[in-house]
């Protein structure tokens, strides 16, 4: 008895020493950052942003990888199935956690068992913006009209059941409007068209819009935050123009496939949160309208979980499937 509870201490104690040892070897190679979008991008922007940094503290190059389609599950099923050794990272979002696991009957990845959580990068509040032709200059304002004309306003968004579809469906739901989703294939298309007034509204990321708004093409209503974003206190929230409690915020994160050992998961979190906390990187992403966050593994996977049963129902409410 002595001996099998020795043998079993023994085991107990290498596996001990076997971790921590992974975590000093490792990156033994140059990672690689998948990204589920197009470059250019608001995730793409934030993964480029670490990984240049990363690499310099690293002491390995950390290479983004650009997977476009199907709203990011081509590459959340790439990373479901990499070596779990910390090599391979993955740009999860909104969509992969708490969007597409009720649009499609079927994923080819667990968003459960698939992924370790490392840390949510960032959260990107979307702006209310509007052609000018729309007798409306707040939110307020929109919401009177768009009940005197049930089913004859449209909105934009870059796909059905993207992050901006359904956070324009769940504003129209707690505001009690009737309004004509008009999808689109992507964000390009929507910009010319929301310009030259083909649709009047669209949920958007700042960083695509502002530029438009400033230009006077394009009117801004509101954020979507719970509270006013720093760099534009200008802008007050949907939630504080009629709609108490309204918040719809897209994020970003970093993950790494299922199975990866601790100790590598606390590594990457650590470089990774010590980028988010640079001064540059930080002005850099607030000026485009992304909160860095650098939360804990532990915070980001209670977060997703809370989110995807707030997203859940607005899929549900919605109607929105995919199959």
């Amino acid at each position: 008895m002595l001996r099998k509870y020795m043998f079993l201490m023994n085991i107990f104690i290498g596996v001990g020493a076997v971790l921590p040892a992974v975590a000093q070897t490792f990156p033994s190679k140059s990672i690689r950052f998948l990204v589920g979008f197009a470059p250019g991008g608001s995730t793409d922007i934030v993964a480029r942003m670490i990984a240049q940094e990363m690499s310099k503290s690293i002491g390995q190059q950390v290479v983004v990888d650009n997977r476009p389609g199907a709203g990011g599950n081509i590459a959340a099923e790439i990373a479901t199935k990499a070596p779990p050794d910390g090599h391979t990272i993955f740009a999860c979002t909104t969509g992969v956690f708490a969007i597409q696991p009720f649009l499609y009957s079927k994923l080819p990845y667990d968003p459960e068992k698939g992924f370790a959580h490392i840390t949510q990068t960032g959260s990107l509040p979307y702006i209310v913006v509007t052609h000018p032709s729309l007798p409306a200059k707040n939110i307020r304002e929109f919401i009177a009209v768009a009940k005197t004309r049930p089913g004859e306003i449209n909105y934009a968004s870059s796909g059905v059941g993207t992050a901006s579809h359904l956070s324009a469906a769940y504003f129209a739901t707690v505001a009690g409007l009737k309004l004509v989703h008009v999808p689109y294939k992507g964000s390009g298309q929507i910009m010319g068209d929301l310009i030259g007034g083909q649709v009047v509204m669209l949920f958007d990321q700042p960083v695509s819009s502002m530029p438009h708004v400033k230009a006077g093409k394009l009117r801004v209503l509101g954020i979507s935050s719970g509270k006013r974003f720093v760099t534009m206190q200008d802008i007050p929230t949907v939630a504080e123009q009629g709609v108490p409690g309204f918040e719809a915020i897209s994020w970003a994160g970093a993950c790494a496939p299922g199975g990866t050992p601790k100790p590598v998961v606390d590594r990457l979190y650590s470089e990774i949160a010590k980028v988010l906390k640079l001064p540059d990187i930080r002005n850099r992403l607030l000026r485009d309208g992304i909160e860095p966050v650098g939360s804990t593994p532990e915070q980001f996977m209670a977060h997703t979980k809370r989110e995807a049963v707030k997203w859940g129902k607005v899929v549900k409410d919605s109607g929105a499937r995919i199959d």
